[in-house]
């Protein structure tokens, strides 16, 4: 679906402010308010928007670490890959998880209390994991950047 300014004044706003009120978003955006809730709609319905949720912060609820995983399984065939990939959506302490080109299979980003807890997610979850043959674990010391909004160029209107 390709995206017209107003499209993506309307994604900007919610970007910003994903709880906005559809009249304020409408007014904000130069539409009646029926209008931008068709426009929403849209965007929601061909999956331009996936979802709205809460944004929490992994420090106030303990979880003080990041680790940088790099796993390396034994093949890239399609059952290999879709057995890891069904055992590691199990693991709730994987905040993201990356299927790569390149030296590593997948790439991880796991939030964890201390050390102790990581070295408990890497035996119970991580060294548990089907075809798993090498794991490599950085640890991030401080979080520079964390988007959750994408930047929107006019040239895609």
């Amino acid at each position: 679906m390709p995206l017209d300014r107003i499209d993506i004044a309307i994604l900007e706003a919610l970007q910003k402010d994903g709880r906005i009120p559809n009249a304020a978003l409408a007014e904000k955006v130069g539409l009646s308010q029926s209008a931008c809730s068709r426009r929403l709609d849209n965007l929601e319905k061909s999956g331009t928007i996936r979802g709205y949720h809460a944004r929490l912060s992994n420090a106030a609820l303990g979880h003080q670490m990041t680790a940088i995983v790099h796993i390396s399984l034994s093949g890239q065939f399609e059952k290999t890959l879709s057995d890891f990939e069904a055992a590691i959506k199990r693991c709730p302490n994987v905040l993201s998880c990356h299927l790569m080109s390149g030296e590593y299979d997948y790439i991880l980003r796991i939030a964890a209390k201390d050390l102790v807890d990581y070295e408990r997610i890497h035996k119970e979850w991580l060294s548990a994991m089907p075809h798993v043959t090498k794991i490599n674990s950085s640890f991030a010391l401080r979080e520079i950047v964390d988007r959750t909004a994408v930047g929107l160029r006019p040239e895609m209107a």
